[in-house]
């Protein structure tokens, strides 16, 4: 369940969290922030003199000359009672018009003030995402880290402007009544006060389970997101097995089950403001019982009682804006909260103090005693020691889940080793900064990732300076020229996401394409002709052939006959490197990886006969 939900104030320390981390961007604002609070200030004046008109009216023009209040000023004393009216009404209209202007100014000013820096935090909060360690997002949900970004950074500017600026206000306009309040009677003033223990009493209470709710309901939308981007995203394996109605009941039970906790923060929010309402009701009865009795004893003028009512209302008004402010400022907590727990996330992988951009690589790898593991005591690579020098290409070969692509990951920087070191040209890759190591290693995957963006966007991802002629000679390199001219708009045909309306071979091409562009001197390729046929194989694999010509090279694969011209093969079997050596050397030796090759080799022949055979039948 969790720990108890925490009143507004308890919740203090939260928020000052949130407030402290966000100062900065805040800060940058000052100028748009001083405007707008002059605004602020000259509409809490204007309301303190809304109800003042009245008060002339009621003991200056509506009563009889003898029982007409003096100002003690002859030029006003002297004045007609219709020309007081008219005075009256002009004031009315004024100060209106005034205050409406000055709200105006400060809504816009503070509104625009909370959107720039909600704008600022959530492409920090991407940034951020982007450097957090693959070990971090291993165990993420993308779908709950998307409603971070998108909703959850919007509500924290409930937080630093939209619900704090009116709660500002209000209590300045609080401070202002109370004050004119007790001047003019401080013991009516204490009798209406009577009431504010019940208001802080259900404010306190009814708070604490807004705020207990809002968090269930924001980690529901969380998981709800979650679901919609797994199944959408993995759409064709759902429609494939009939997979929709699971889903969608999935999705309709945590919908139900999130829209009975919204009702209920509705409805509690909703009872903390019609509470107010009777906690008003209660207050003006009592005023205007006590007040009207003092007007009849001429302690005060009916001008008095009046502004006194009007006071009383406008400052339980700020009163129901903190009941109001309250609950979104528990719910705006919560979303901070979400927001900042990913925000102090410090990246696992990250670059070390002194890290200097790495120079132009020659391309020799140098792997020394390196163990690793995703979780403690548990290594999945154990001493890995070798050694490859410029324009040597290496096969990584073994059994699933042997470490293979955990290792490439290693040489990307993707994890950092929890034993030795992993070298590049002789230095540790950890003095070097990720961006710059990063920028000189390509990589081609098994399940090339292609945006909804352009075939010529897509490409030039490596290289976002690239001329169109780079681009063609990039694609033609990866024989993908071809395919490209002939879709509706070549290289500015934009593509679906993820690359779906074009086919696996082509998806694998444009991906060689993005790899050659950026003529990085090593190169790493994942399982590259995983999935394709054998004429899209054959076409994949002279253009790797073309992009490997000259660079360092790593290629994982299963497939053993793609790696028979490889300079040095290491067969990886439960975190070790159990063999080593050219195919000749590991034919010889008569090991793990000749056994794998003679299944495979006979695999295949038999794979290639029953193909003859269908052939012959078809004819």
């Amino acid at each position: 369940m969790g720990q108890r939900p925490q009143t507004l104030q308890e919740s203090l320390p939260g928020l000052w969290r949130i407030w402290h981390h966000f100062w900065p961007y805040i800060r940058q604002q000052r100028i748009l922030i001083a405007a707008s609070s002059l605004a602020l200030f000259a509409e809490i004046g204007l309301r303190l003199l809304e109800p003042w008109p009245l008060k002339v009216v009621f003991d200056h023009v509506l009563v009889t000359a003898s029982k007409r209040e003096q100002w003690g000023i002859p030029a006003i004393d002297a004045l007609s009672p219709a020309t007081l009216l008219i005075l009256a009404v002009l004031g009315v209209v004024a100060i209106a018009g005034l205050r409406a202007l000055a709200a105006y100014y400060n809504t816009v000013g503070f509104a625009l003030v909370g959107n720039r820096i909600v704008t600022v935090v959530r492409h920090e909060l991407y940034r951020h995402l982007q450097r957090l360690s693959l070990s971090f997002h291993n165990k993420a949900r993308s779908g709950d880290l998307t409603l971070r970004v998108i909703a959850d950074v919007g509500v924290i500017q409930e937080v630093t402007i939209t619900a704090v600026v009116p709660l500002l206000g209000s209590f300045l306009i609080l401070l202002g009544m109370l004050g004119v309040m007790f001047w003019l009677h401080w013991q009516l003033t204490l009798l209406a006060l009577l009431t504010v223990p019940l208001f802080w009493l259900s404010t306190v209470r009814l708070s604490r389970r807004i705020q207990e709710v809002s968090r269930q309901q924001r980690r529901r939308e969380g998981k709800m997101a979650s679901t919609a981007a797994e199944s959408i995203g993995a759409i064709k394996i759902v429609q494939a097995l009939s997979l929709e109605g699971i889903f969608s009941q999935a999705f309709s039970s945590q919908n139900k089950k999130n829209l009975k906790e919204g009702v209920k923060a509705k409805r509690l929010a909703a009872s903390l403001e019609r509470t107010v309402d009777v906690l008003i009701a209660l207050a003006t009865a009592l005023v205007l019982w006590y007040g009207a009795r003092l007007v009849q004893r001429q302690v005060l003028t009916p001008g008095d009682l009046l502004v006194f009512l009007a006071y009383l209302k406008n400052a339980f008004k700020p009163m129901q804006d903190f009941a109001k402010y309250t609950g979104r400022l528990a719910k705006a907590s919560a979303a901070g909260d979400r927001v900042l727990d990913i925000l102090e996330q410090v990246p696992e992988v990250r670059d070390l103090p002194g890290a200097m951009p790495a120079p132009v690589f020659a391309g020799a790898v140098r792997f020394e005693g390196v163990s690793f593991s995703y979780e403690p005591g548990q290594d999945v690579l154990k001493n890995i020691d070798f050694q490859v020098y410029p324009g040597q290409h290496v096969a990584l070969v073994g059994a699933s889940g042997g470490g293979k692509s955990t290792l490439a990951s290693l040489l990307l920087r993707l994890y950092d080793p929890v034993r030795g070191a992993v070298l590049i040209d002789g230095r540790d890759i950890r003095q070097y900064t990720l961006e710059s190591l990063r920028a000189q290693i390509s990589v081609v995957m098994q399940d090339s990732i292609l945006f909804a963006a352009s075939v010529r966007d897509n490409i030039a991802y490596s290289a976002p300076l690239a001329t169109p002629a780079e681009i063609e000679a990039a694609a033609r390199l990866a024989n993908a020229h071809e395919f490209i001219e002939a879709l509706p708009q070549g290289y500015d045909t934009i593509l679906g996401e993820r690359g779906v309306t074009i086919s696996g071979g082509q998806r694998q091409r444009i991906a060689i394409a993005r790899a050659a562009i950026r003529n990085a001197p090593i190169l790493i390729l994942d399982e590259p002709t995983t999935g394709l046929d054998k004429q899209n194989e054959r076409t994949v694999m002279a253009a790797l052939e073309r992009l490997a010509q000259g660079r360092t090279t790593f290629v994982i694969t299963h497939d053993l006959h793609l790696v028979a011209r490889a300079d040095l093969i290491l067969y990886l079997e439960g975190g070790r490197v159990v063999e080593r050596g050219t195919h000749a050397e590991l034919m010889q030796n008569n090991g793990y990886y000749a056994a794998l090759y003679r299944m495979q080799r006979a695999s295949r022949d038999r794979n290639t006969n029953e193909e003859e055979s269908i052939e012959h039948l078809c004819h």
